[in-house]
């Protein structure tokens, strides 16, 4: 059928339905929630890494005026454990605690701080225990990948090199809340900041001894999740207490409770060698990845499997021996970040590169053109490249782009000269680059789907479309997407998006960069159905004939597999992206400080629904890259964090992020719906490693762990 020509369809850069609320302040996020005689919930947590519970004393609480519930894991109506791959993680501490910041109790009061008077007053028991805090020591494994191919383990240029990546924070400006309310039939609504409505309910509702259709959850305003939501945090502590009391129950994390309620990134240790011709030809890459899961298994299974498919990059080789193993620890547990497993290996397999070109007497950009993935080839688990791979194409763009000219006389463009630290005498520039490639998508046979629900009908007699899915805008612009998707397959300009509930089918997570693939292939199927029953008519006379037209459907793409557990064969993923940057910094090599000049991108989006959020996407990517490349780490001594806030946590702000020049390249993939690729995570990859190769470019020194420190790189 021909389409109506709208405006603002896919391939415009429309304008965000909630921009001017989020920029004026009237947005409502999850800690704006406020229901007329609600009251206040706070956990209590362990301030041991690794602790036997003797007692649990509740009375010095409940004596406090306002006070009214204090519950323990005794308290739990239902399942007392939970978990996103597996149920190993406790609603509250039974007997044990495993990190510090387990919760331990509960307490509801009328006001937020006598409940946090009241969790003080708990007494509790511990016997502390020594903690497991080094993942090379540790003895339990969460999962063990190998990825191995061919026979061939000696070169004519090897290049060995240990890498080091430290536990990064997703750092989300909302910090976790969410509003539970008894319902009259026994169940609960829960109103939520979350990435994934449908896998929570799953979760809550065993622990709650409710069925699932007792448990409604619906999206509240998200500020920011980067995986840091796709957890439970406070889920089931307030229904718990929203049950209990037959009141409604608001849960509101502060800055640092946040730090110990969500999961980080995995730190890594990983030490790599690769072999190579003297023409810099790969012809073997050997890796072991080890990362720390942390005291509880959230997604750390899949993180592994990521982290050894994608452990050679976007690079052919024929000979491959590539292990990675998590482990638990009585760390804070990881799970979910942006980049989720690749993130850790790209940086540490770019290192190998510009080292293996030093050692060939190549550029670092020859050596990677020599070695780049295409169409047609073979990653190191065997999965075919059957759509474009144009990583050589990327890398000439990226070439081609202008550099920064030298630095002016501002001491305001120099590493640290706001404060007037030089004047110029020691600072010196450096240039490099990085490449990233990964997955879109879950993966490893993950039934991965999305449902959209999409109503045609009359209002004011104009036609009007409604699309509901429980996918989670978390900031990324999911919603300017689905209408965008709506008005193009329907050629009606008036579109609502509903807000994300669970009273429509599954979404999945908003995360692995999926949702405008799955959910907007969802939208899309729902839309074709409503205007396969319009049956030629435009939309404002099909619904006059037939009343409102309302279809729902399913999308899911192309099926996957696990990896072999032996030789980590298989094709596990959906679809592979790439992204390339080129950093530019200066350096001043007394005193440690670096400023980025430059961090500039390419990167493949298949096609670009909606260019200037795609543009932001790529920019914020970016940002959280080169946060770790130089200054975001939790810092964690004995099991215990040392810098739960945004003082100690130091994220990049406007000062930090320099002009990025961005260029997007489109290069279709036919699997995917209007030939999309998910872009929000592979910039994350590509600009760590970018940034490293320009301060080791500037300094000479051989730097392997991020975040640097100024010790790292002050000349002596």
């Amino acid at each position: 059928m021909t389409h109506t020509a709208v405006s603002q369809g896919v391939g415009a850069s429309t304008t965000r339905p909630d921009a001017a609320m989020k920029v004026t302040g009237e947005f409502a996020y999850a800690s704006d929630l406020w229901l007329d005689g609600m009251v206040w919930g706070v956990t209590l947590r362990s301030p041991h890494p690794s602790a036997r519970i003797r007692s649990i004393d509740v009375g010095p609480a409940l004596k406090i005026p306002g006070v009214l519930a204090v519950l323990t894991h005794e308290d739990v109506p239902g399942e007392k454990f939970y978990g996103l791959e597996h149920k190993d993680q406790p609603v509250l501490a039974i007997d044990e605690v495993n990190f510090q910041g387990e919760p331990v109790a509960l307490v509801a009061a009328e006001h937020p701080e006598t409940a946090r008077r009241a969790a003080a007053a708990i007494v509790v028991d511990y016997e502390v225990r020594q903690a497991v805090t080094d993942p090379a020591e540790a003895t339990r494994i969460l999962r063990r990948q190998p990825v191995a191919k061919g026979e061939i383990f000696s070169a004519d240029v090897v290049v060995t090199g240990e890498y080091e990546v430290g536990m990064q924070d997703q750092a989300p400006l909302g910090p976790e809340s969410g509003l539970a309310v008894p319902a009259e039939d026994g169940g609960v609504d829960l109103y939520i900041a979350t990435q994934w409505l449908h896998v929570d309910r799953d979760q809550l509702a065993p622990c709650l001894g409710l069925a699932p259709e007792k448990v409604r959850l619906t999206l509240a305003g998200v500020g920011g999740a980067f995986g840091a939501r796709e957890d439970l945090s406070m889920q089931v502590h307030a229904c718990m207490l929203a049950l209990r009391l037959n009141r409604p129950v608001k849960i509101s994390y502060s800055r640092e409770e946040s730090f110990f309620g969500h999961v980080h990134r995995h730190p890594a240790r990983m030490r790599y060698e690769h072999g190579a011709t003297r023409e810099g030809r790969l012809v073997y890459v050997r890796a072991e990845i080890l990362l720390d899961g942390g005291a509880y298994c959230s997604s750390s299974p899949a993180v592994v499997g990521n982290a050894a498919s994608l452990g050679v990059g976007p690079y052919e080789c024929d000979n491959v021996d590539v292990t990675a193993v998590g482990v638990y620890t009585n760390n804070p547990p990881c799970g979910a970040m942006r980049g989720f497993g690749a993130v850790q290996a790209c940086f540490a397999y770019e290192s190998q590169m510009d080292k293996l070109a030093a050692a060939c007497g190549l550029s670092p950009l020859e050596i990677r053109r020599r070695n780049a993935v295409r169409q047609g080839s073979r990653l190191a688990t065997g999965q075919l490249l059957d759509s474009p791979a144009p990583l050589a194409e990327l890398l000439e763009r990226l070439e081609a782009l202008p550099l920064p000219g030298p630095a002016d006389d501002d001491l305001r463009s120099m590493p640290g000269g706001v404060s007037q630290t030089t004047h110029g005498e020691s600072v010196r520039r450096g240039v490099g680059y990085g490449v990233g490639i990964k997955n879109i998508c879950f993966s490893e046979g993950f039934d991965d789907f999305s449902t959209a629900r999409v109503r045609l009908e009359l209002l004011n007699g104009e036609p009007h479309v409604t699309v509901h899915t429980a996918a989670a805008e978390v900031g990324q612009g999911l919603v300017t997407v689905q209408a965008q998707i709506a008005r193009t397959e329907l050629g009606v300009e008036r579109v609502t998006v509903a807000t994300a509930d669970t009273s429509v089918g599954s979404a999945g997570s908003s995360s692995a960069s999926r949702q405008s693939y799955v959910t907007g292939g969802a939208v899309r199927a729902a839309c074709q159905a409503v205007r396969e029953r319009c049956k030629g008519l435009a939309p404002a006379q099909a619904v006059e004939r037939f009343g409102p037209i309302e279809e729902t459907r399913e999308y899911r793409h192309r099926p996957t597999v696990p990896l072999d557990p032996v030789t980590g064969q298989g094709d596990s993923h959906t679809q592979l992206a790439l992204c390339v940057h080129r950093a530019v910094v200066d350096v001043d090599t007394e005193l440690g400080l670096v400023k980025v000049v430059a961090l500039d991108a390419v990167q493949d989006v298949g096609r670009a629904l909606n260019p200037i959020a795609l543009e932001g996407q790529i920019h914020g990517g970016s940002a959280q890259g080169l946060g770790l490349a130089l200054m975001e780490e939790i810092q964690v001594r004995d099991g215990k964090v040392l810098n739960p806030s945004f003082t100690d946590y130091l994220i990049p702000t406007v000062l930090d992020m320099p002009p990025m020049q961005v260029e997007v390249m489109e290069f279709p993939d036919p699997n995917a719906p209007y030939g999309l690729r998910g872009a929000g995570e592979p910039p994350t990859l590509s600009s760590t490693p970018a940034v490293m190769a320009a301060v080791r470019d500037a300094t000479g020194l051989d730097l392997h762990r991020v975040p640097l420190r100024p010790q790292d790189i002050a000349l002596r």
